[in-house]
Order: structure tokens, then sequence, then C-alpha cells
């Protein structure tokens, strides 16, 4: 993975419409459904229940929750820029969210990135993202989103 790198906001701004680096692949396994399961509350068994899932889901494994991919939308975009200027970033929210695919255990996840806009803010500016989640071997992307973010300097 390259980390893109930049001095400030203003030369970030370079970006807009361009594609960012494809994050690194992260393996789901079924210790880190749990600590989102733990985390979140949700607890179903499609999730957590190794033995129930083998013989009772479609899927045949567990799955990782569809809010988990999302969460890891700021891990993965935060490895991939770095802004010497930016003291704090914070997330604004979502435009849309869609879970295609569902993510079985031990599945390796990769993001596919770019920036759609930056705003100004009166205090700092909203970065609008473009983000698809990949499934290592899976057609259909895990998670597809358009993710909003601010950055202040």
């Amino acid at each position: 993975m390259k980390t893109l790198h930049f001095k400030n906001i203003e030369a970030f701004k370079s970006m807009i419409g361009k594609e960012l680096p494809t994050s690194d692949w992260i393996t789901i396994t079924q210790e880190i459904i749990n600590d989102f399961a733990n985390a979140t509350l949700d607890k179903q068994w499609v999730h957590v229940d190794v033995e129930r899932a083998a013989k009772e889901s479609p899927f045949k494994s567990t799955i990782a929750h569809g809010f988990m991919s999302l969460s890891m939308l700021s891990k993965m975009l935060e490895d991939l820029i770095v802004i010497d200027s930016v003291k704090m970033g914070l997330n604004y929210g979502l435009n849309t969210v869609r879970f295609p695919h569902p993510v079985p255990v031990n599945s390796r996840l990769q993001m596919i990135s770019s920036i759609k806009n930056i705003e100004d803010q009166k205090q700092g500016v909203k970065i609008t993202f473009s983000c698809t989640v990949v499934i290592e071997g899976i057609e259909k992307p895990a998670c597809v989103a358009e993710f909003l973010a601010m950055m202040f300097e």
C-alpha cells in the first residue's frame, strides 16, 4: 500500500475526483467478529456461534456484521492519507451505504476509494469519499458507501 503525503489541506484538494491507493488487505477473523459483537452488543448467532452457523447458515460459517465493514472505512482511509497540517479528523456521516455481500469469517477485505469532493467549512473541510470494500475472491463487494469526514488544521 502506498500512503499519500500532503503538506496541508490546500495541497490535498488536488485529489478531488481522483482515486486513492488501494488499501492493504485485512483478514476478518472470528476474534475480530466477536470483538465487534461485544462492542456493539449485536451477538446474533450468525456472527458468533461457529457451530450453529456451520449447520444452519446458508453461508456455512459465521459472517461479519455489515456495520463492521463500514466501521473499518475510517482506519483504511487513515492508513492511505497523511496531511501534515491536520490536527484532528472526525467522522461526519454517510450519504449512502449498501452491503451487497456478506463477509464470511477468515475473508480478506480491501478498500478501493476516491475523493468525490472537498468542501470548505467554517472550521476545516468536509471530505466526501467514495468507498468500496471488496472481498478477496468474491465478485460482489462487502460494502459500498459514500463516507463523509471533517478535517481540521
